[in-house]
């Protein structure tokens, strides 16, 4: 009996056929679930984040002082903040995961779902610093003017992008309502930009464990494969429930606690630990210029992988390729730590050759 399918727009149509009824390889395992369960992190993200700023002001003067008129007053405003900054640590733990598993089983041969998900990331990296800054505590105050002062290294322009990025002459009252105009506008532009990554994933079909993009062997995504991610993000929500009850602020910096004071410098200023890598490598170069470069490179270098010669199959299976992979996550996991850490022996020099392994490592996949 053939099942015919009711009268839809063309356009819901369309958008079935594309996320509903496409087949996907059969053989792909529970590894290409972390693409969904970034999804529900985002709209966790995207709630929890509507509710704060309406409860946040971004007056330098109480900035502070409504972060804590939210844990404290609003109703149930302690676990919204903490879904809140922890849901963000959770979303590059994922990502980052989803980015290793791409470069592994080369998904990075499609170049627009490649290129868009590199896009995503810049944007998501932007979101987070926003929104790291806004509580407007001593890290996030000498976070802010650590980083905004890196453009300052651009030659002729780069003092006039710095003092326009302030809105003066330091970081005060006009940085931070910019920056939290901008941390609230870019989730919607980079929920646009999921949305376009994963109609031309499913457009131009997931590739498997073997690394390659077969029309033979497939299944309908639903709901042969929609009910397995649903199973996966029941487990990740009680997962991400019970970590953070038990251990809200086990990944924060305890300077943050204090109001912002331009005045009094910590002793060890570091952002979070999901920017860590790039950090370890900005500080690793002893020339500013070309520490921002490298910083700005460290992301970007991934945008030349689906340039390079194709392979036919994932690295996985190719003996030398999974131990490049597993140098360069090595060095990825050494430079986070070493960018937690001061910039005096040995952690200088371990971070140097770390930052070269990972750019040599990453151009050898």
């Amino acid at each position: 009996m053939i099942k015919q399918k009711k009268n839809l727009h063309p356009v819901v149509e369309r958008i079935n056929d594309i996320l509903v009824d496409l087949p996907g390889p059969s053989n792909i395992s529970y590894i290409w679930n972390w693409g969904s369960i970034l999804g529900l992190i985002l709209v966790l993200q995207l709630i929890t984040g509507l509710i704060l700023a309406s409860h946040f002001n971004s007056n330098v003067d109480i900035a502070f002082s409504s972060v804590i008129h939210i844990i404290k007053d609003v109703n149930y405003g302690w676990i919204l903040r903490i879904l809140h900054i922890n849901g963000a640590s959770l979303f590059f733990t994922v990502i980052y995961i989803h980015i290793a598993r791409g470069i592994l089983f080369s998904s990075f041969k499609s170049l627009f779902v490649w290129s868009s998900g590199t896009i995503i990331l810049f944007l998501l990296i932007g979101t987070a610093f926003m929104g790291y800054v806004l509580p407007w505590g001593q890290i996030s105050f000498w976070g802010a003017t650590v980083i905004t002062n890196l453009v300052s290294a651009l030659p002729y322009v780069g003092s006039i992008i710095v003092e326009w990025l302030w809105g003066g002459f330091s970081v005060g009252g006009a940085a931070l309502r910019r920056f939290f105009i901008i941390h609230f506008l870019l989730p919607f532009i980079l929920t646009a930009f999921i949305i376009i990554h994963l109609i031309s994933l499913h457009i131009n079909g997931s590739n498997n464990p073997l690394g390659i993009n077969s029309n033979y062997d497939k299944i309908p995504f639903h709901n042969y494969f929609s009910l397995k991610d649903s199973l996966r993000l029941i487990i990740f929500f009680f997962v991400l429930f019970y970590i953070r009850l038990i251990f809200p602020y086990s990944i924060g910096d305890p300077e943050n606690f204090n109001p912002a004071n331009p005045l009094n410098t910590p002793i060890h200023i570091q952002p979070e630990w999901y920017f860590l890598f790039a950090y370890a490598i900005l500080r690793s170069i002893p020339n500013k210029l070309g520490g921002v470069v490298a910083l700005v490179l460290s992301i970007l270098i991934i945008l030349i992988l689906p340039f390079k010669l194709k392979t036919i199959i994932s690295s996985k299976f190719h003996v030398s390729q999974k131990i490049t992979f597993w140098f360069y996550t090595s060095s990825f996991v050494v430079l986070t730590w070493i960018g937690a850490n001061p910039v005096e022996h040995p952690f200088e020099l371990i971070g140097q050759i770390c930052s070269f392994i990972y750019f040599i490592f990453l151009l050898s996949i």
